[in-house]
């Protein structure tokens, strides 16, 4: 099954990403003798190497080490020349064509295009494996290497060429500001709504409750919330979504590295109609405990495959050259003091999926009616009671 799948503006980055609000902070610490260590052994690389060594990547190198030193999944080091993107990412909006690739055999496969973003505007599409930018073979690039490519000031045009069922075709578009539509509203069979999340964060709780006002507009009598591959976000926008949905009480716990606990907690205000909450493999963070938490309240019923199990929530910092590191500070727990860590939510009615299918899901070029999950959901739900 696979695993995942990478945006062109950085994903691995997103589903790694906090829960809690992130905390951009220039970071600064007197040199200790490890720091003079490192300093020392990076002067002695750079004089003496035969072969040349270059300080930045070196101190880059370094960084990840450290980071990966810690022994934690989550905590993650973000080089200078990708912060910007990773901003982004967490606005839902960035510069570029709208396109989330993986590393092919022969350069980067298209997995997902955004609705009405420059790519899907020229006609590219799903499976199309792009093998050049501007004419230059990304054959033997990186990831990073390509998303530079591909990136660029708004208003640039940049000319993309595909491999298409054994075909070559080359597409030319403007780069320009593609928004992430973080929520869509869908009416099913039966009346019941479906909400398909895509991350909680910018926007999330203001596009999540307006999908939701429309299906029950519409004359929804139930609800589905998809969080399959969403990767989490911000703590408030899921807090604050579930203070709609929930009735009185404990919605998330958390402690700080200081030992300080906290608790968000929500009104008497509630929408009671049965739900329904899709999860899988790559629902992670907050996109876990937003089902957990409405199956703690037994306001609605888990449908998928077991989840990822993250409970530590990141803060991230900004060191002196522009590089920042987002560090595991804290543990979050259920509204009732579970710890997913390394455990996850295992659903109430598992339904797997084929690759073929799975793929489709994260693509979003499956019809919902033809989901087998989805299915489920709907089946599920005509045994669920209104809270």
């Amino acid at each position: 099954m696979k695993k995942l799948l990478l945006p062109i503006s950085y994903l691995l980055v997103i589903l790694a990403a906090v829960l809690g609000t992130l905390v951009f902070t220039q970071y600064t610490q007197p040199q200790s003798a490890e720091g003079y260590k490192l300093l020392e052994l990076e002067n002695l690389l750079v004089e003496k190497f035969v072969d040349g060594a270059d300080s930045a990547e070196l101190q880059d190198a370094a960084a990840h080490a450290m980071v990966e030193a810690l022994g934690d999944r989550w905590s993650y080091y973000i080089p200078k020349e990708q912060y910007e993107a990773y901003v982004e990412d967490k606005n839902n909006s960035y510069v570029g064509i709208g396109i989330t690739i993986e590393q092919a055999e022969q350069g980067y496969r298209v997995i997902k295009v955004s609705k009405d973003g420059p790519a899907q505007q020229a006609g590219i599409l799903p499976e199309d494996v792009i093998i050049a930018v501007d004419g230059q073979s990304v054959a033997e690039l990186s990831m990073d290497e390509g998303k530079a490519l591909v990136r660029g000031p708004e208003g640039t045009d940049v000319e993309i060429t595909v491999l298409r069922a054994g075909e070559e075709l080359s597409f030319t578009m403007t780069r320009r500001t593609v928004k992430t539509v973080v929520a869509t509203a869908t009416m099913l069979e039966d009346q019941i709504g479906l909400v398909t999340i895509e991350n909680f964060n910018t926007n999330c709780h203001k596009e999540t409750m307006a999908a939701v006002d429309q299906l029950l507009q519409q004359g929804a009598v139930a609800l589905i919330f998809d969080v399959r591959f969403n990767g989490g976000g911000y703590k408030r926008e899921m807090v604050n979504i579930l203070d709609d949905l929930l009735p009185e009480g404990p919605l998330f716990r958390s402690e700080y590295y200081t030992g300080v606990p906290s608790v968000d907690r929500s009104d008497a205000q509630c929408l009671p109609l049965p739900m329904a909450v899709l999860i899988n493999d790559q629902s992670i963070s907050a996109a876990e405990f937003f089902a957990a938490a409405l199956w703690e309240y037994e306001w609605a019923v888990l449908v998928g495959t077991q989840t990822q199990g993250k409970g530590h929530f990141q803060e991230t910092y900004l060191l002196s050259d522009g590089s920042a590191v987002g560090v595991s500070t804290g543990r979050y727990t259920t509204p009732k003091g579970v710890d997913l860590e390394g455990v996850g939510l295992t659903p109430d009615v598992i339904a797997e999926v084929d690759e073929e299918t799975y793929f489709k899901i994260y693509a979003q070029t499956l019809d919902p009616m033809e989901d087998p999950q989805v299915l489920a959901a709907i089946n599920a739900l005509k045994t669920v009671k209104t809270p």
